[in-house]
This record gives C-alpha cells, sequence and structure tokens, in this order.
C-alpha cells in the first residue's frame, strides 16, 4: 500500500518532517486496516510535544533521546532536526547522544544491583564507572536529570528512575513537568515501533 494516499500518515509525516515517501510494514498494515492507532499516535505525538509545562526545544530533545534510546535513525534525524529548528545548539543535540548512553550504562549496572540487593558483595563495591557529563551539563542540571529519569523509565531501572525523579524535583521540576516527560517517553517509544 502506497502510504501517501492515506492522508493520517500525510499529514503526520508533514508535521514531523518526514519524507512523505518513508515506508514501514507496521505503518503499512495499520493504514491497510484503516486503524485507530494511526490517529491516536498522530494525536498523541501532537500533544506530547507541545506539552504546557515544556518547551518545544525541550520535548524535541527528550523525543531525541528516546530516539536515540531506541537507535531509530530516521527519528533520530527527525529529532534532532525539530530540535534544531527550536532552538537546540549542536551541544545540546551531542550532549542528549551522551546522556542516552550514560544512562544505558548507569540502567544496566544499577538494575544489576537492584536484582542483586542480597548480596553484599555487589552492594559494596564502587561503581568504577566515569561519568564527568552528568557534573555540568550544558542543558543544565534539572532537564539533564530530566532526561536522564526518560531513559531510565523507558529502559525499566526502577532504582534510576527513583533516584532522578527525586533529583529532578530538588533541581526545581514540578510533577506535572515529569509526568508530562514520561507521558512523551511512552508515546515516543510507541512511534519507534511503529514508525
Amino acid at each position: 500500500m502506497d502510504l501517501t494516499q492515506n492522508e493520517t500518515v500525510s499529514a503526520f509525516f508533514s508535521d514531523l518532517g518526514i519524507d512523505a515517501n518513508h515506508s514501514s510494514h507496521n505503518l503499512q498494515q495499520l493504514a491497510i486496516a484503516d486503524s485507530k492507532m494511526l490517529r491516536d499516535l498522530k494525536l498523541n505525538v501532537s500533544s506530547v510535544l507541545g506539552s504546557g509545562n515544556m518547551n518545544r526545544k525541550e520535548t524535541s530533545l527528550l523525543a531525541l533521546s528516546v530516539a536515540v534510546n531506541q537507535k531509530h535513525d530516521l527519528l533520530m534525524k527527525t529529532f534532532e532536526a525539530l530540535a534544531k529548528n527550536e532552538g537546540a545548539s549542536e551541544n545540546e543535540i551531542a550532549e542528549t547522544h551522551a546522556c542516552t548512553a550514560v544512562m544505558n550504562v548507569n540502567n544496566i549496572f544499577y538494575r544489576f544491583r537492584h536484582y542483586m540487593s542480597g548480596i553484599d558483595y555487589y552492594q559494596n563495591q564502587p561503581a568504577g564507572l566515569r561519568m564527568s557529563i552528568m557534573m555540568n551539563p550544558v542543558l543544565g542540571k534539572e532537564f539533564f536529570e530530566l532526561m536522564s529519569l526518560v531513559v531510565s523509565a523507558v529502559n525499566g531501572c526502577e532504582r534510576c528512575v527513583t533516584s532522578h525523579e527525586s533529583s529532578v524535583k530538588q533541581h526545581g521540576a514540578t510533577e506535572a513537568r515529569i509526568y508530562d516527560a514520561i507521558r512523551l517517553a511512552a508515546v515516543i517509544k510507541s512511534l519507534c515501533v511503529l514508525v
């Protein structure tokens, strides 16, 4: 099926700046069935990118962190372009990639420690991991912590989610801002599955 014939997909791609000729098996299956999921996805993406608790640059960078985490090349390029359109610098884009990579290290390491909580040896050993990017981020400490929380939630690390949620609040984030960031992560992960 030619996805350019589907009005919802065409409008969705146009909104995100995705080439109208892009196709994926998952999108084709939804278009064939005229699935309500396509309309819902378009509305959900629009809603989370337009959060009242974050600006468009922030939502684009958080969406980028999810796309980087999921290794989705098309959406990485899409959200990098959207972030640049909203004023993101090359350093902020690079730091988004770096934050996502660091969180993948932490999420695996601390999830293991959490699983092995009854074994003293694992709990008492120093992590021995360099993470200097976290010390003075160009994104600012509050937003870096928010992005760390988003990636940790996507990766399912309870210990990191708890730690970063507490830290982002200490840096001034409201629960509404945190909630919107997590909603965004969920929707963009779904987008990564379908596009």
